[in-house]
């Protein structure tokens, strides 16, 4: 791996800035200014944060011939599902086809990875960072940007920012087509589980859902609407909890597929049959819907195609070409089948 070691890097106000007018900005000597830059250990963490001021200042970019590794960084928040699995096979298809390895990090829940991750990605000179259903720093942001190491954040949490390439689904249709096909079926009481609401995917399924209600006429009960946790558990929960009301909905559309199954672990302790008395659609078509008692209704979300996407973007980005768009969202699809059904006549 080539280091950033020479007396000069470009600067994005023009001109030259050198690593001895960096320490001199910084009040450091050259050698922490080069550990910072080449993303080594040993130097203080407020050091650190002087010099990365100095370099975002300046709009420092590494200089063209420090080369990269190559390996794409593929962050996820947690790894607990199929879902992160589609998006990874997505990641390595492209990668591999450009002779590139993936090296990938789980935050085990946090949104936000740490310092040390931060280091170690310096360290690596990685091509490009995917960023999944993760949420980096402005300053985690710009320490990328000053060493060249392009950023697409997949499925942000957060609103990204306008200069951060993006890619997502179109869940506000994807859950606009959920409730209209509950509703085309004749139900009316219809729950909505959805996830947090301050991550832009989920509360989009959410204003799908009041959307088709809203258009159909049909007033929203909001003893109806959970939000609620992305897995199995908030599932079975709220699932439990929706069903166990004096006048129960016939129909639960969930954020995901796993809420999707813990309610339909609710209905089988609550003696409640699906479709027969209870319909149930879920979102994102892993693989084991197909194969769940009965088959799952729910909202195929292209999420290889997402992983593929990404890759695309941040190789593109890594040549140094502009992308044609920075917010690329890939159409859902409603996948029928036999979770869903009218509701019965009482």
């Amino acid at each position: 791996m080539t280091r950033t070691n020479p007396q000069t890097a470009r600067s994005g106000r023009g001109g030259v800035l050198t690593v001895a007018k960096i320490a001199r900005l910084a009040g450091v000597s050259a050698p922490t200014v080069s550990r910072v830059i080449n993303g080594q250990t040993g130097v203080a963490l407020e050091t650190r944060r002087r010099v990365e001021a100095v370099l975002r200042e300046h709009g420092y970019r590494r200089p063209g011939g420090s080369a990269s590794v190559a390996i794409v960084e593929l962050v996820f928040h947690a790894l607990e599902s199929l879902w992160a699995l589609e998006i990874i096979r997505g990641v390595e298809k492209v990668a591999r086809e450009h002779d590139l390895a993936v090296v990938l990090t789980e935050m085990q829940g946090r949104l936000t990875p740490g310092r040390a991750w931060t280091e170690q990605v310096l360290t690596r000179r990685p091509i490009g960072v995917i960023a999944v259903f993760s949420e980096l720093t402005v300053a985690q942001q710009s320490q990328l940007a000053t060493r060249s190491i392009p950023l697409v954040v997949l499925d942000p949490t957060g609103e990204p920012l306008h200069q951060t390439p993006s890619v997502g689904a179109t869940n506000w249709n994807g859950g606009l087509a959920a409730t209209r096909h509950l509703l085309d079926l004749g139900h009316r009481r219809i729950a909505m589980l959805s996830g947090p609401i301050e991550w832009p995917c989920c509360r989009a399924r959410l204003d799908g859902y009041r959307a088709a209600m809203d258009a159909a006429g049909v007033p929203v009960d909001p003893e109806l609407v959970r939000i609620s946790t992305l897995y199995v558990e908030g599932g079975l929960a709220d699932g439990a909890a929706l069903l166990a009301l004096p006048d129960p909905p016939t129909a639960i559309f969930t954020a995901n597929d796993l809420q999707a199954l813990g309610v339909y672990e609710a209905a089988r302790r609550a003696g409640v049959r699906v479709p027969d008395e209870l319909s149930v659609v879920g979102f994102d078509d892993l693989s084991f819907t197909r194969w769940s008692g009965p088959p799952m209704t729910t909202i195929r979300q292209p999420l290889e195609q997402m992983g593929v996407t990404a890759a695309r973007m941040v190789i593109e980005l890594a040549a140094g070409n502009a992308l044609d768009q920075h917010r690329i969202e890939l159409a859902t699809e409603l996948v029928v089948r036999e979770s869903t059904a009218p509701p019965r006549r009482g």
